[in-house]
């Protein structure tokens, strides 16, 4: 499915879709080897890979506004996730996100002397449902008493 540009150039939803989710590929995989290269996972996915998301979801977002809908009640959100730009601009928002959550997990198991088998679950997990990885990694803190969300 294709947008067009103001000045008449299609945006390519396929292409856009497939090269943001090799983006946070790359970053998932080199959460998974954070034991091997721990800074560099870091900057490669906490900081560098969320943040090329993140200009792309503004310049959809700006560009390719939604004609309809919003955030007001479930009725908005679902008019505004009907436009092919708005689901894409949501889709790189949650690849950017859920990248950020799985560097913070791999740091603060770092930080909280982990082994790294521990929190390599939590990492698919928050890839394929979000918030259920954080609570992973947060259960499994808890059994190893760590305990409350420290900053990153």
């Amino acid at each position: 499915m294709t947008t067009l540009l103001a000045k008449g150039h299609p945006m390519n939803h396929d292409l856009i879709f497939s090269l943001a989710g090799m983006l946070a590929m790359t970053g998932w995989a080199a959460l998974l080897l954070s034991p091997l290269i721990p800074v560099w996972s870091d900057r490669i996915a906490g900081l560098v890979l969320p943040a090329v998301l993140s200009m792309g979801y503004i310049v959809i977002l700006f560009i390719f506004p939604a004609p309809s809908g919003g955030f007001g009640s479930f009725a908005e959100v679902r008019e505004l996730f009907s436009h092919a730009d708005a689901l894409m601009a949501g889709w790189i928002h949650f690849l950017a996100f859920d990248l950020v959550v799985g560097a913070w997990i791999c740091r603060q198991g770092r930080r909280d002397g982990l082994p790294f088998w521990l929190v390599a679950p939590c990492l698919p997990v928050t890839f394929l449902f979000g918030p259920a990885g954080f609570l992973l990694f947060q259960l499994i803190r808890a059994a190893h008493g760590m305990s409350g969300v420290r900053s990153a």
